[in-house]
């Protein structure tokens, strides 16, 4: 029997009630972690962790390791967009009212440098998730940062989200 899927306004409300009540606690990140990987199954294949997840803003990590890594002994691009995706997902996620879920439409990301060691994505929304009007739709852009072990930016990203109800 395969786990059930947690989308659209349920999967807001429950990221939000998950971080809030486990990231406090030992082990909590990690749990909390594991369990949005389970939600969201290919995003977990990275294995990233969540550092901080507030209203509009998230910080993921993921670790250097061969999984994510390409020929050139660097962390793979796909592996940075997947966490670039992760971030803006959780950023907006937590930060949209139970009511209303979102989609990416689009993910754009400009490579800067070669990736290696641990990567750090940030996602600072540049507001709050618009609510659509008249049971429409509303677009929203959430930035996302990458950088490296030395706080060089390797990548900038942005994820294009529709909101709806």
């Amino acid at each position: 029997m395969s786990e059930p899927t947690v989308t659209g306004a349920a999967a807001s409300g429950r990221i939000r009630r998950l971080w809030d009540r486990f990231s406090g606690r030992p082990g909590g990140k990690r749990l909390f972690s594991w369990l949005a990987g389970r939600m969201a199954p290919y995003t977990g294949t990275i294995g990233a962790r969540v550092d901080e997840l507030r209203e509009g803003h998230a910080r993921l990590t993921m670790r250097d390791r061969r999984r994510v890594r390409n020929h050139l002994r660097s962390v793979h691009a796909v592996a940075q967009l997947n966490l670039a995706e992760a971030a803006s997902g959780l950023a907006v996620m937590y930060s949209m009212p139970a009511h209303l879920r979102g989609i990416p439409v689009r993910l754009e990301i400009d490579y800067l440098k070669k990736a290696r060691g641990t990567i750090t994505a940030v996602s600072e929304l540049p507001g709050p998730v618009p609510e659509p009007a008249d049971g429409g739709r509303a677009d929203f852009e959430a930035p996302v940062t990458l950088t490296d072990p030395t706080g060089e930016v390797v990548a900038r990203a942005k994820a294009r989200w529709v909101i709806g109800r």
